[in-house]
C-alpha cells in the first residue's frame, strides 16, 4: 500500500504514491564499456563529441569534474568528465518523448543518467538535474525508473513542485487525487518537476494539459 506523502501544487486533498515502476537496473561491466567508449570519441579531433563547451554545473562542488553540454535534435547531454584519472564519470541526457504531442514537447524533457559506481551517490546527478531545473526546464518521468533515479526525484521535490499526470495518446491529463493510491503500476502515470519561473497552471495551460476527469473531482 502506498505511502500517503503530501505532494505540492494539489492541495491537501493529494495523496500521491510514494513508488512507481522501480525496475531499471545498468549492468556495471556494460555501462564501463559504454563510458570508455565515449570517451574516447571526445578524445578524437573532429569527431562531434570533441571539444563540448562547458557549463556551469555546480561550481565549485566537484574539483576534477568538467561538465560538458551538446544539444542535438532538441534533446540535451551533460557528460560529466574526470580530467584528473582521464575518464568519463558519466552522464545525462534530457530526452524527448515520442508519447508526447507537439505542444507538450516543447516543455517537457525526460532524464536518463548513467554513471559509473564510483560516482554515483556524490549528488551529481542531482547537480545536473538541479542546473536544468534552475534553467528554467521542466522535466517528465519515464515509464520505469531506477531505484536511483525514484530517490532523486523525491530529493528533487522536497523543494520543487512535483505533479503527477496520465500520458495516453500522446495526450497529458493531471491525476485526480482519490486515484494517486493505485497509480504506481500504471505505465501511463508520470512525474513532472516544475523548473524555476513554472506554476502547474502555467503547465497546464502550455502544455495542453487536460483537466482531472469530472468525476474524479468530486468530492468524496
Amino acid at each position: 500500500m502506498a505511502d500517503t506523502i503530501l505532494a505540492p501544487g494539489f492541495g491537501w486533498g493529494w495523496r500521491r504514491p510514494a513508488e512507481l515502476r522501480i525496475d531499471v537496473v545498468h549492468r556495471p561491466d556494460d555501462l564501463g564499456r559504454e563510458l570508455d567508449d565515449l570517451y574516447r570519441r571526445m578524445q578524437r579531433p573532429g569527431h562531434r563529441l570533441h571539444g563540448l563547451a562547458t557549463v556551469p554545473v555546480a561550481p565549485g562542488d566537484y574539483p576534477g569534474l568538467v561538465f560538458r553540454h551538446r544539444e542535438a535534435d532538441g534533446e540535451h547531454y551533460v557528460y560529466v568528465e574526470d580530467v584528473q584519472l582521464r575518464r568519463l564519470a558519466g552522464y545525462t541526457v534530457f530526452n524527448r518523448l515520442v508519447e508526447l504531442d507537439r505542444r507538450a514537447d516543447r516543455h517537457l524533457r525526460a532524464p536518463h543518467s548513467k554513471y559509473a559506481p564510483a560516482y554515483q551517490r556524490r549528488g551529481i546527478a542531482t547537480a545536473v538535474y538541479r542546473w536544468w531545473l534552475e534553467g528554467g526546464n521542466c522535466l517528465i518521468s519515464g515509464a520505469r525508473q531506477s531505484a536511483g533515479a525514484h530517490a532523486l526525484w523525491q530529493s528533487l521535490a522536497r523543494r520543487r513542485e512535483l505533479l503527477y499526470v496520465a500520458l495516453r495518446d500522446k495526450k497529458l491529463r493531471q491525476q485526480a487525487p482519490e486515484g494517486a493510491a493505485s497509480l504506481g503500476d500504471d505505465l501511463n502515470t508520470r512525474m513532472v518537476l516544475l523548473g524555476d519561473g513554472w506554476s502547474a497552471e502555467r503547465l497546464v495551460s502550455s502544455a495542453g494539459m487536460l483537466p482531472c476527469e469530472a468525476e474524479a473531482l468530486a468530492p468524496a
